[in-house]
């Protein structure tokens, strides 16, 4: 079974791609609507909380062990288009967490980059050779010198392949957000993929929005522009990043930026600053992207703050449930 001594406590489970037999192809760590069918019946329908009620419970500290809530990252179009029909079937009402860059027509390029290379492609490892041979540098040093890194990052997330860590930590400590960012497009253009084409069929529009709130869906902050290490900003930059988050869903949504209480950091990122500005917005219920604890970041216990809720990663799950 799903709950066990691991994981018997309360928690969210994490959700980003979904794939059909459409536009959204299948790709690293996605699942069709029959597997997410199956994992809301593994997790058992039960324990899943409808979100406005796992977030009264949980401000009234009477959530239960066992008892969870589905979140979804990323502003990603796939979730409308596959989970959404499953939720309103199953009457589950979820937090959908957008950063908002693109309801001003500036995407973040991760879930571009990320379509790119599932589908132009033979597998991602191709890809992964191809960008070291673009980029063309020695990262012999620099892949001994994390190793350690490497082995942590394994243990913290499993479902990530050695070649999947490495690839991120290039990419966000190796090099700046510049230079891969223009090493990609390099790639795109070599590719011909027009990745503008592209932005209305993997990314919410303002209309989904509206319609997840309208439907019963809780709506919450995952930044602006979604930087892959937030915590890395300086103050000011966070606040920048959660101010402007906070005012465009406010404004899409015509209601009251008091009334949005939720967030979940992106790629788990986070520090001291990054509390300090979500509690001045006046943000209740902030989820993390692991089930560990990690006491480099000062944390106790798995549930350390209202700011720092577990998520299962669905992978995580499924991966239980194909064994």
């Amino acid at each position: 079974m799903y709950f066990n001594k691991n994981n018997n406590f309360f928690h969210g489970i994490m959700f980003h791609h979904f794939h059909d037999d459409g536009i959204h192809t299948k790709g690293q760590g996605s699942i069709d609507k029959d597997d997410f069918y199956k994992m809301i019946n593994f997790i058992g329908r039960n324990n899943i909380l409808d979100a406005d009620i796992f977030f009264e419970k949980f401000k009234n500290n009477k959530l239960k062990e066992k008892e969870v809530c589905l979140t979804f990252d990323d502003s990603i179009k796939c979730q409308i288009d596959v989970a959404l029909p499953v939720l309103e079937e199953l009457k589950i009402k979820s937090f959908f967490f957008v950063f908002t860059s693109i309801f001003e027509g500036k995407p973040d390029n991760l879930e571009i980059f990320r379509y790119f290379r599932m589908n132009y492609f033979n597998n991602v490892d191709e890809f992964y050779n191809s960008f070291y041979q673009v980029l063309d540098k020695d990262l012999k040093t620099f892949f001994q010198d994390s190793n350690d890194k490497i082995k942590a990052t394994k243990i913290k997330f499993s479902y990530y392949s050695i070649e999947d860590i490495k690839f991120r930590l290039v990419r966000d400590i190796f090099l700046t957000k510049s230079h891969y960012e223009e090493t990609m497009l390099l790639m795109l253009k070599e590719k011909q993929f027009n990745y503008k084409d592209f932005f209305k069929k993997l990314y919410f529009q303002k209309d989904d929005l509206i319609r997840l709130d309208s439907l019963g869906h809780l709506v919450g902050l995952h930044s602006h522009n979604h930087p892959t290490l937030l915590e890395k900003l300086n103050y000011d930059e966070q606040k920048d990043e959660y101010k402007k988050c906070l005012s465009l869903i406010s404004n899409i949504l015509d209601k009251p930026k008091n009334e949005i209480k939720y967030m979940s950091h992106p790629c788990g990122s986070y520090n001291k600053d990054t509390f300090e500005i979500l509690k001045e917005l006046g943000i209740e219920l902030g989820f993390k992207e692991s089930m560990t604890i990690e006491p480099e970041k000062g944390m106790k216990k798995i549930n350390n703050s209202f700011l720092e809720i577990a998520r299962q990663d669905h992978a995580e799950i499924f991966k239980i449930i194909m064994n």
